[in-house]
C-alpha cells in the first residue's frame, strides 16, 4: 500500500490549474498561443508546464516552433479531459440541486434520433422523473462520441458501429434503420409508384456528406445498381436544410427511413422508392461505463419504450 502511495504521490500535488493549463496547451500550436488563451504571459505558461513535468517526472511536450505532445503528454491530456469534465459536470449537478432539480442528463444525437426518438424519450423520462433536467446536442456521430469521451455528454443516440464498441462504453441497439429517398410534396415524381433509378438521376440530389456512414453505404449501393454517376448538388447533415431544399426545389433527398417516416407524418416529404433496399445501420444508445447510473438507464429504457410504441 505504501509503495502505491509513493508511486502516485505526484498526483496528490496536482492542481486543477496544472490540468487546465496543460489542456489549453495541448489544443494550441505554440506556448505563446496557449498563454494568450489563458490570459497569462508566456513565461507563466512555461512555468506551469515545467512544474507539471517536474511532478510527473517525464517530458510531456517537445518544444520547437510548434508544441507537440509526447506519449506521456497524451496520457496526461486524457487525465485532464476526464478530471475537468467530471468537475464541470459536478458543478452543473450542484447548480441543478440548488434549483430544486435532482439530476441532469446531457444527450447527444444524430438526426435520426432528433427526428422523434430523443424528444419523445425525454418526455417519457420526465414524466417518470419530473425533476430531471435534460440538455441536448446535435452533430455527427464521431463528434458526439468525442464529447462523450470528454464527459460533456452522458448518452449518445446514433448508428451503432465499431466506433461505439470501446472497452469503456456500453451500448443498446434499438432498431435497424435503412436508407431511403424523399422529395417535396409537389415533386414531379410523386405520381410515380415505382420510378426507375434512371428517372431519379435526372434530378439534383441532396446527400449526406462524403465520408459519413450513410453516404458510404449509399455510394456502394448506387455503384452496384447503375447509379455511380449521381453527383450530389448539396451535401448536408442538417435535417432542417434537407427539408427546406425539398420544399422549394425538385431535389431528391437522402435520409434514414426513421427520419422519412417522421417527416412524412408531418406532411413535409414524399417517400420515393429507390431501386434497391439499402441497409443503413442499427440505431442505438451509447454511454460511458462510469455513467451507468439510474438516470442513464432510465433514459435508455425510455428510448426502448418509444421504439416499441412506434413498432406497435
Amino acid at each position: 500500500m505504501h509503495e502505491m502511495a509513493d508511486e502516485i504521490a505526484w498526483a496528490r500535488r496536482l492542481k486543477i490549474r496544472h490540468l487546465n493549463t496543460f489542456l489549453t496547451l495541448s489544443e494550441s500550436s505554440t506556448l505563446t498561443d496557449a498563454a494568450a488563451r489563458m490570459h497569462m504571459t508566456q513565461s507563466a505558461m512555461s512555468h506551469w508546464l515545467s512544474e507539471l513535468e517536474s511532478l510527473t517526472g517525464v517530458r510531456l511536450v517537445t518544444r520547437g516552433k510548434r508544441v507537440q505532445l509526447t506519449p506521456a503528454g497524451h496520457a496526461v491530456r486524457r487525465l485532464a479531459v476526464r478530471v475537468l469534465g467530471d468537475i464541470s459536470r459536478t458543478h452543473e449537478e450542484i447548480a441543478s440541486i440548488e434549483k430544486g432539480r435532482i439530476a441532469r442528463l446531457h444527450v447527444g444525437s444524430v438526426s435520426v434520433g432528433v427526428a422523434h426518438l430523443v424528444p419523445q424519450s425525454i418526455l417519457r423520462l420526465q414524466k417518470a422523473h419530473p425533476r430531471v433536467a435534460v440538455q441536448t446536442a446535435e452533430g455527427s456521430f464521431n463528434a458526439l462520441l468525442e464529447d462523450l469521451e470528454k464527459r460533456e455528454l452522458d448518452v449518445v443516440v446514433g448508428p451503432i458501429d465499431a466506433r461505439a464498441f470501446s472497452p469503456r462504453l456500453r451500448q443498446q441497439v434499438l432498431f435497424e434503420d435503412r436508407i431511403v429517398a424523399v422529395s417535396g410534396r409537389k415533386h414531379p415524381l410523386r405520381r410515380h409508384r415505382g420510378p426507375s433509378l434512371s428517372m431519379l438521376t435526372q434530378y439534383p440530389w441532396v446527400m449526406p456528406p462524403h465520408g459519413t456512414l450513410m453516404r458510404t453505404r449509399l455510394d456502394a449501393a448506387l455503384l452496384a445498381h447503375g447509379g455511380a454517376a449521381v453527383v450530389p448538388r448539396v451535401e448536408t447533415n442538417s435535417l432542417f436544410t434537407l427539408q427546406t431544399l425539398l420544399a422549394d426545389t425538385d431535389c431528391i433527398g437522402i435520409c434514414s427511413e426513421a427520419v422519412s417516416r417522421h417527416l412524412r407524418a408531418l406532411g413535409l416529404v414524399h417517400v420515393v422508392p429507390l431501386a434497391a433496399d439499402i441497409p443503413f445501420a442499427p440505431i442505438g444508445a451509447v454511454w460511458r461505463e462510469d455513467r451507468d447510473d439510474e438516470m442513464t438507464r432510465a433514459f435508455v429504457n425510455a428510448l426502448r419504450d418509444v421504439v416499441r410504441a412506434h413498432a406497435a
